[in-house]
């Protein structure tokens, strides 16, 4: 009888980075992605763990490192022995940890497959981060003993060029006295970064006798960076420079469109919170939306005017469930009111006829379309699927130039739940400093679920009619880009940041601290 030898799953050591889940190799990534157990570190930001348990295997078990390092070995092993493949994901390196080289060690022994897939250290890659270069000699480490550390050697290793440590915010004040009883001069720059690569990274610079006052309130891992590299930060600190970061900003989108707009903010640096102030459900009835789609194959119509990604959306689901496709919207020219939309229409395969190029607006795409010519337009018709709440305007245009519109409700927009307590009461006190809006119904929605934003948070609009809606509710527009679009609402946003900060550092000091200007550009300069 011949048996069938169960096969042996790999193990991998996966470097997950200082912090930033955007370090993560490639490698490393479809390691954990492919991987049946995934073991963390406590040092692995709780970002990168969410980015993990997203893409991971349904059945995927992650579990935090307990014991020692041959407590983990010894899991890991096991997991390899029945078949599955298992993680070690650790902050920063692998091989800068003492304890994971004892775990690759042991299982290196074991004879089975393994891995070591490298990750940015934590003292070299948050330095990077903090502005401070290490060029030539580098000197990092990620010290988990401050008591191995050979100051001489440090010492040494200042005076060839700049050096980085990895260390905990409670052992600043032996690192400075090992460093001053070493021979370093006292007057040496020193930079302290915490929460490295992070949200709320932030960097203090002062010298070797002063750092650790300069540090205070820092808890957990923190960066030290010496020498001369520190001098360097005022102009090439880049991270913490970002014309948003640290900018608490509120997103009152759909949950399915929020996540664009959240990562156009997040590489301004911004700290975006997701609120759903809208929710997207089919029509009531769905016999209009049914015409609507036979009409579409039958040739009844001219034109489809999409004005939203929801309307595109709710079009082609109904496709799908006639099990249609983009060939049967043939001989059929489509206009979209934004480039957004368009952008929608053409994942589905199909190149609109009309995009307006100056206001992306009823009024802007008006302006561009054609009166009906019953020479050149045989067939006179116009689908229009579109919200249960869209305003009258486009239709109306549309009948003055002598089309027939079939105003169709493609899906109806309701009200979503209201926010958490502690959300609301940030909303109402000023807790955010902006909030981008990016149609009226926004706007009605949030101020009925959670309230109006406070004075000092930051309103910015994706068009005129948002403007004119906000305004109504009281708001004050500080924000309205030249063309209504996501990406040109965050970049306005963000050069409306720069120009603060601007007009704020030409300020006097004095001046400062009585302007009335908010958020965390004005509180750099108090």
């Amino acid at each position: 009888m011949t048996r069938t030898r169960k096969p042996v799953g790999r193990i991998a050591f996966v470097g997950a980075g200082p912090g930033d889940p955007g370090l993560l190799t490639r490698r490393g990534y479809d390691a954990l992605v492919s991987a049946d157990q995934v073991v963390y570190d406590r040092g692995v930001p709780e970002a990168l763990l969410d980015v993990v348990r997203a893409q991971a295997k349904q059945e995927a078990q992650l579990t935090l490192a307990e014991g020692g390092s041959g407590d983990v070995a010894k899991v890991l092993i096991s997991a390899a022995r029945s078949g599955l493949n298992a993680v070690h994901l650790v902050a920063g390196d692998p091989f800068g940890h003492e304890a994971v080289v004892r775990e690759v060690q042991a299982v290196a022994r074991t004879a089975g497959q393994f891995e070591v897939v490298p990750g940015v250290g934590q003292a070299e890659g948050v330095a990077t981060y903090a502005g401070v270069p290490l060029p030539g000699v580098r000197t990092a480490a990620d010290v988990e003993d401050v008591t191995t550390l050979d100051f001489e050697a440090l010492a040494a290793a200042v005076a060839r060029g700049p050096l980085a440590l990895a260390v905990e915010a409670g052992d600043l004040a032996a690192i400075r006295d090992g460093l001053l009883a070493a021979g370093v001069d006292d007057a040496t720059a020193v930079g302290v970064t915490g929460d490295g690569t992070g949200e709320t990274q932030y960097t203090t610079t002062s010298t070797v006798d002063s750092f650790v006052a300069a540090a205070l309130g820092f808890t957990g891992r923190v960066v030290l960076t010496l020498g001369e590299g520190v001098g360097q930060r005022d102009k090439l600190s880049w991270w913490e420079n970002r014309p948003l970061y640290g900018w608490k900003v509120l997103v009152p989108r759909t949950k399915e469109q929020a996540g664009v707009m959240s990562a156009r903010l997040r590489a301004y640096g911004a700290i975006p919170c997701e609120v759903p102030t809208i929710a997207v459900e089919p029509p009531r009835t769905p016999a209009q939306m049914e015409r609507a789609v036979k009409g579409l194959v039958d040739g009844r119509y001219a034109w489809v005017i999409f004005t939203s990604v929801n309307a595109v959306r709710a079009v082609w689901e109904k496709f799908a469930e006639h099990g249609l496709d983009a060939r049967h919207f043939g001989g059929v020219k489509i206009a979209c009111i934004g480039d957004a939309t368009a952008d929608a229409v053409r994942a589905f395969g199909i190149r609109p006829e009309l995009v307006p190029a100056g206001e992306q607006s009823s009024e802007g795409l008006l302006a561009e379309f054609s009166p009906h010519d019953e020479v050149l337009d045989p067939v006179g018709r116009v689908l229009l699927p579109r919200a249960d709440i869209a305003t009258e305007t486009l239709a109306a245009g549309l009948t003055e130039r002598g089309w027939e519109v079939d105003d169709v409700t493609a899906y109806r927009t309701v009200r979503a739940a209201p926010p958490p307590a502690e959300i609301r009461d940030a909303i109402k006190s000023g807790g955010f400093d902006a909030v981008l809006f990016t149609s009226s119904s926004t706007v009605r929605n949030l101020v009925g679920i959670a309230g109006k934003p406070h004075a000092r948070t930051v309103v910015a609009v994706i068009g005129p009619k948002t403007a004119e809606t906000a305004t109504e509710f009281g708001l004050r527009v500080d924000v309205q880009p030249p063309h209504a679009s996501v990406p040109d609402l965050v970049e306005a946003l963000a050069g409306y940041a720069v120009e603060l900060r601007e007009k704020l550092a030409a300020m006097p000091a004095k001046q400062r601290r009585g302007s009335k200007v908010q958020g965390p550009t004005a509180l750099r300069f108090r």
